[in-house]
């Protein structure tokens, strides 16, 4: 097992907020689904905080190795060993049905085309009336929410053209095509928000 823990200096910030919105609307038992990963950060604090509920990440096979020594060291029953997932790879998603997904600070890294296959995989996937969890920054009406998040957008442009902030309404029109409604918007610390769909087939 490696030494080394992958550590995202945002991860740690932003999981105290995030947690007592989990607490509100996750369901008190059955399996989560979370879409990247990542460091692992949130999956072993969200497994440790919720015992009753089996919580599955995935990532793209580079991240694997540390997401696997996390799980490993966590110590923790219920945090299940990380899958690798291209959530345009149809074949790779794993077997359902989940009672709940998340997935945070991943739409605007995404191409588009990533984010139309992870809501249809996640129509696949979910249990009826599960919820979707996705966090981060989005635009509203075709607007930025905050000048910080219109630099930022801009950046992720200029690195790369696929990138930048959704916007809320292109992605509950996606969700809708899939069977899943926008539920819940939560605005949360640093121009974030908590964006709750709910799979209703």
């Amino acid at each position: 097992m490696t030494d080394f823990l992958p550590f995202a200096p945002a991860a740690a910030r932003n999981v105290t907020a995030i947690l007592p919105v989990l607490s509100e609307y996750l369901p008190r038992a059955g399996r989560v689904l979370e879409l990247g990963a990542g460091t692992g950060q949130h999956a072993e604090t969200f497994a440790r905080a919720f015992p009753a509920l089996d919580w599955l990440p995935t990532d793209l096979a580079p991240a694997l190795a540390g997401l696997r020594a996390r799980q490993e060291r966590s110590g923790l029953e219920n945090l299940q060993p990380p899958q690798a997932l291209d959530v345009r790879a149809a074949q790779e998603w794993p077997q359902g049905p989940f009672a709940a997904a998340y997935s945070a600070n991943t739409a605007h890294i995404m191409p588009w085309v990533s984010v139309q296959a992870m809501f249809a995989g996640l129509g696949r996937s979910l249990e009826h009336a599960a919820p979707f969890f996705l966090y981060g920054p989005f635009q509203r009406n075709g607007a930025h929410t905050a000048p910080s998040n219109a630099r930022f957008h801009a950046a992720l442009r200029a690195q790369d053209p696929q990138q930048g902030l959704r916007d809320l309404t292109a992605l509950e029109s996606e969700a809708r095509r899939h069977q899943m409604i926008l539920s819940e918007l939560v605005p949360m610390p640093a121009n974030n928000f908590m964006v709750i769909f709910r799979y209703e087939q």
